[in-house]
């Protein structure tokens, strides 16, 4: 069954009018449901994975009727893709490029915080998002396009231009660097495998720092 089937199946037509009451009854505007639901959704996919999500259970964690995710984001695959977006678009406020292409020391420290951040809030869950494959080939394209443009903005603030062959060998060690910082937080976040998952910034940072710092300074 397809993705717009299965959420036309879940969620029965409901006239706009009674949308935006529903809006009005929960005290929410629409952006900000849009908001829940992005953030509902994300947690979902990271915790139970792609096909195993419902859209009846976004809905119910949003706290709003099943019918305003067709609403606002016309299928599963279209919330799958906001929250994509979203986590990209937090990515990318972490790695802006430093003043200098040749100063890493910002990049590794965000990469770093990444990591050590797991697994409190809301960082390690758009990182297990990122690394789980759903089974279903949009949602797989569209994980593929965030990393893959998570990995041009990483490797850019080390130095990358797409214009300079030079730095071409950048895109391919921000990408193993990418490939560190996610399998050191699902090895905390989602694996719970010791030490690393009770391991402290400080028993973290030194070895992190070194490793990064090999891979974009080699």
């Amino acid at each position: 069954m397809s993705n717009q089937t299965e959420l036309s199946a879940e969620i029965a037509p409901v006239p706009a009018h009674e949308a935006d009451d529903e809006l009005i009854r929960s005290g929410r505007d629409a952006e900000a449901t849009r908001r829940a639901l992005v953030r509902a959704a994300r947690r979902r996919f990271a915790t139970d994975g792609y096909r195993a999500t419902t859209v009846r259970q976004i809905a119910a964690d949003a706290g709003v009727n099943v019918a305003l995710i067709n609403r606002y984001f016309v299928s599963k695959d279209g919330l799958f893709e906001a929250c994509m977006a979203r986590t990209s678009d937090e990515l990318d406020t972490q790695t802006e490029a430093p003043t200098r292409p040749s100063d890493i020391d910002g990049v590794i420290d965000r990469l770093i915080a990444h990591v050590v951040n797991a697994p409190n809030g809301d960082d390690p869950l758009q990182l297990l998002l990122l690394l789980r494959s759903s089974g279903d080939e949009n949602a797989d394209r569209i994980r593929r396009n965030t990393l893959e443009h998570f990995t041009e903005k990483l490797a850019a603030a080390a130095g990358w231009n797409a214009d300079e062959p030079d730095t071409a060998p950048l895109l391919l060690r921000a990408q193993l660097a990418i490939a560190t910082m996610l399998g050191v937080v699902m090895l905390r976040a989602s694996a719970g495998v010791e030490p690393v998952a009770s391991a402290g910034h400080d028993e973290l940072a030194g070895p992190l720092d070194q490793l990064f710092r090999t891979l974009f300074e080699g």
